[in-house]
């Protein structure tokens, strides 16, 4: 997304479907996965965190529960995310309590998948479970504006991919064999990112917010553009023209949708990619600044800070907090 021409697209040649412009950049990366055989009676208790959640329930019995929607029954082949990694319990049964992965036995299968076995009497609860990091904090918006818990059933619908996709990964985890830990960590990238899809066309409800935004015939095509190139000198003029309306419509028009003007809403994309990169890239201050449009560190530090409450040169010298080993859980 930053690496492109600083040159803008004219209206003619942006592309009808603009959320297809935004989600061209649309990335997942697992973190830690895990292939998990638990014999009932067994509960974990899984703490907020900054990455999405996912589980995939090959074999039953299993529940889950969130604050928010109570207990739910998982059956075999069901798929949940939770995309912005809210709190939640996995057990065998609603009354077990406690935390049964003490004592599991933990066995590396590559360098991001682990397999998790805990022995026990009763019926075997067979899953896959992971954490993932999307890969553009551009993105942050859509997981923002989605469902707390997103269950497969409910958004695949007759989506062609995510049947046959399930079909293959629950094959994967039955039979372990050479290759499985890429095999299974390149499924769950896959099926994570194919949820979020599903969910994104699903709502056609929204007529307010960034998706409705996206949605719109005019709005939608400015919107694509500050994310294609962000670091590009748009005005309001500039982006009324990619939309096809007057400054006054359009400026009238996005403040709306979105609940903030197009000048605020594009700063903030800026430092939340300009955030991504000095923590990630290596980076100085000075290049990040330059590859926003500012002419002076100085300036860019002031809006870094007005927007995140944070210094650009303390975000570039933090180290990236350390993500612990869950095992995917």
């Amino acid at each position: 997304m930053l690496n492109r021409s600083s040159q803008p697209t004219s209206p003619q040649h942006m592309p009808m479907d603009a959320l297809n412009e935004v989600l061209q950049d649309f990335r997942l990366s697992g973190v830690n996965y895990s292939r998990c055989e638990l014999r009932h009676p067994w509960s974990v208790a899984l703490p907020q965190q900054p990455l999405l959640r996912l589980h995939f329930v090959s074999k039953g019995p299993c529940w889950i529960h969130t604050e928010e929607q109570g207990w739910q029954e998982l059956h075999d082949g069901d798929v949940v995310l939770l995309p912005q990694g809210i709190a939640h319990r996995m057990a065998s049964a609603p009354d077990v309590a406690g935390d049964s992965l003490t004592g599991a036995q933990i066995t590396p299968l590559g360098s991001n998948v682990s397999e998790v076995v805990r022995e026990g009497t009763g019926a075997t609860s067979i899953l896959f479970c992971g954490s993932m990091t999307l890969g553009a904090c551009a993105l942050y918006p859509l997981v923002a504006l989605m469902p707390p818990i997103i269950k497969g059933c409910d958004v695949v619908g007759n989506d062609p991919i995510v049947g046959p996709l399930l079909a293959a990964l629950t094959a994967e985890i039955a039979r372990p064999q050479m290759g499985s830990a890429t095999i299974l960590s390149r499924m769950g990238d896959l099926l994570a990112a194919q949820l979020i899809r599903c969910t994104v066309n699903c709502d056609r409800a929204s007529t307010k917010g960034w998706l409705a935004a996206i949605r719109d015939a005019h709005i939608g095509r400015a919107l694509a553009a500050m994310h294609r190139d962000p670091g590009y000198n748009w005005t309001l003029e500039s982006l009324a023209g990619l939309a096809g309306q007057s400054r006054s419509i359009f400026a009238e028009r996005f403040s709306t949708v979105l609940g903030e003007g197009a000048a605020r809403y594009l700063a903030r994309l800026r430092m939340q990619l300009a955030r991504e990169l000095l923590g990630q890239s290596g980076l100085s201050v000075a290049e990040v600044a330059a590859r926003f449009g500012y002419a002076s560190e100085a300036s860019f530090a002031r809006a870094f800070k007005r927007i995140t409450n944070l210094s650009p040169g303390v975000v570039r010298r933090t180290i990236p907090g350390r993500i612990d080993m869950d095992f995917g859980l």
